[in-house]
């Protein structure tokens, strides 16, 4: 009797669900397309059609070259191609501005899965992201990084750590700055905390997206210092 009420109460609960799906549908967090049952932040759609990169295929990429001549690293890489107007723009936007922090760990997951099986990211030991400034993680809520982190350690099974490498001062937004006004922006911003475990590993830094690559570079110096091998993966690889 117990199991059969249980049953009842399992349909009456999958049934409202399903009215709520009808009144207000969950949608595709890049194209807006109503999301099937199955389906979680992004449509299967979007997830064999959104511009990749393949550059985790590449060792000489468009990312590994924005380092060439500035810092040693093992690789680097990016999921999407971002293109003004285009559905990764949108899917940036709403994870970094919009509160939608669950767009960083499904592409994180989606990105782990072929990263397990690519070099030399699969052989890293230990993922970290790009840090905040408390003021503006304050302000915005969250560290988008740290959520496409996330989601990149659950499917390569390597851990995080979000708390050794941190942003000592604030710094102006990058937007509209050239490149060298952009490492300029960030040079000596980032240290790591006495007593951290980041040493003599193999570290792999994320961030949402990469532009001129100052703010990575700028935390690969701190942390190679530090006697670590550094390979970077993003997002998304903005030209």
């Amino acid at each position: 009797m117990k199991s059969k009420a249980k049953s009842i109460i399992m349909s009456a609960g999958e049934y409202i669900t399903d009215m709520i799906g009808l009144i207000y549908p969950k949608i595709c967090m890049a194209c807006d397309r109503p999301l099937l049952k199955h389906e979680e932040t992004l449509c299967t759609f979007c997830i064999y059609s959104l511009p990749k990169t393949s550059f985790d295929t590449q060792n000489d990429n468009p990312v590994s070259r924005l380092f060439w001549g500035k810092t040693e690293i093992e690789g680097a890489a990016s999921y999407f191609h971002f293109e003004k107007g285009g559905h990764v723009q949108q899917l940036i936007h709403r994870f970094k501005y919009k509160g939608f922090k669950e767009i960083g760990f499904e592409v994180g997951k989606h990105y782990g899965t072929e990263l397990k099986n690519a070099a030399p990211y699969n052989t890293s030991d230990i993922i970290v992201p790009v840090p905040l400034h408390k003021s503006k993680q304050r302000k915005r809520g969250y560290n988008q990084s740290e959520f496409f982190a996330a989601g990149l350690s659950q499917a390569m099974k390597i851990p995080t750590d979000f708390t050794s490498l941190y942003r000592a001062k604030a710094t102006d937004t990058q937007t509209r700055k050239s490149r060298f006004e952009r490492f300029e922006n960030v040079e000596s911003i980032f240290q790591l905390k006495e007593n951290h475990p980041l040493s003599g590993k193999h570290i792999l830094l994320v961030d949402d997206v990469v532009t001129t690559g100052s703010t990575l570079e700028a935390c690969c110096h701190i942390l190679k210092e530090a006697g670590n091998k550094v390979s970077l993966v993003t997002m998304a690889y903005a030209k």
